[in-house]
């Protein structure tokens, strides 16, 4: 029962922080004057990101600082960093068709998806060549060896192809930009006047706090409860951690998609999906064994099913059909069902 209290309170901890980090990380990149694009494409970007990003980066270099275990660590770590663009690919992908086909009747398309080809092209594309690449690495590794120095240029490889991403994306603009917060949340400007930078910058250094510590004990109650009902922690993380920090979000597509916002909702996702096949992935080829196993290499597998049935959708004459977007969680569920049958033997 206290590991639950623990996850649980471990998981609120985390969201509470990452929108009191995403609120204040816009308002300080507006005041820096960078611009609309990097506010709305960057920051935003990574603050939205960093709840699941943040779980791997405890466990791994948690461990390496503090001690611990890093086997259990870097399973955990792993775990969390195939499982964001595992269910972003998959899961988050059915519930854009579902809203889809829910609001059919108040959709300008019906069921069909108006977005801007190019943007979720490129988007998917890059998804597609550099999480194969890092998936593609950790499966060789599990059967043979790959030396350290080829993992390392892995790693910068897709750090560079992100920089040069989000300045592309930065520079050619389009759409999808958010307006920047005029109210700080925990510096009401009906109450308390303008808020000061020093408080913008105090509350960014403290969403942070609070969500690393939200992380670390998310990571004790994995490692505690795995123990305690005997499945892998490695397999708890997969799931569990972006269906609490990484699903939520994807849920302000559904209103996009009912406001006929549907480049957005879909970007939601893609944008997403570009971030997580590179920062966090780069952490686990540095910094864990990289050897997938059965499950995990299923995992990043039907991940990029996913995304090649967004791609091929995309490069039809039908566009994006919601029908299709289906798909994505019967390719989820198969993951259950092969997770379970793995289990029960």
């Amino acid at each position: 029962m206290a590991t639950i209290i623990e996850l649980v309170l471990s998981i609120v901890g985390i969201l509470v922080a990452a929108a009191l980090f995403t609120n204040s990380i816009e308002m300080l990149g507006d005041r820096m004057n960078l611009g609309q694009g990097a506010v709305g494409s960057v920051l935003a970007a990574v603050g939205t990101a960093l709840p699941e990003t943040m779980i791997p980066i405890v466990a791994i270099l948690g461990a390496l600082i503090l001690g611990g275990d890093p086997a259990a660590s870097g399973e955990i770590g792993v775990g969390a960093i195939l499982g964001a663009p595992f269910l972003l690919a998959t899961l988050a992908a059915f519930v854009v068709g579902a809203a889809a086909i829910f609001y059919k009747e108040r959709r300008e398309t019906g069921t069909g998806l108006n977005v801007d080809r190019r943007t979720v092209r490129r988007d998917m594309v890059f998804f597609f060549l550099c999480f194969g690449l890092a998936a593609g690495v950790g499966v060789v590794n599990s059967f043979f060896p790959v030396p350290f120095f080829v993992m390392v240029a892995v790693a910068v490889g897709l750090v560079v192809a992100y920089v040069v991403h989000v300045v592309r994306t930065v520079i050619a603009g389009g759409e999808g930009l958010e307006d920047v917060p005029d109210d700080l949340t925990l510096w009401p400007e009906s109450r308390f006047g303008e808020a000061p930078t020093w408080v913008v910058v105090a509350q960014v250094i403290g969403s942070l706090v609070v969500m690393a510590l939200g992380a670390h004990y998310f990571v004790e109650a994995v490692q505690g409860g795995s123990e305690a009902i005997g499945i892998p922690a490695g397999l708890i993380s997969l799931v569990l951690a972006p269906l609490a920090t990484e699903l939520p979000e994807k849920f302000n597509s559904v209103i996009w998609l009912r406001d006929n916002k549907d480049t957005l909702a879909i970007g939601n996702i893609t944008g997403a999906m570009v971030f997580q096949s590179t920062i966090p992935v780069s952490l686990g080829l540095v910094f864990t064994s990289w050897s997938l196993d059965y499950l995990n290499a299923l995992s990043a597998g039907l991940a990029l099913l996913g995304g090649a049935l967004i791609i091929a959708m995309l490069l039809s004459k039908g566009g994006l059909r919601a029908s299709l977007l289906l798909g994505g969680g019967l390719l989820y569920a198969a993951f259950l069902g092969v997770a379970i049958y793995q289990l029960a033997l």
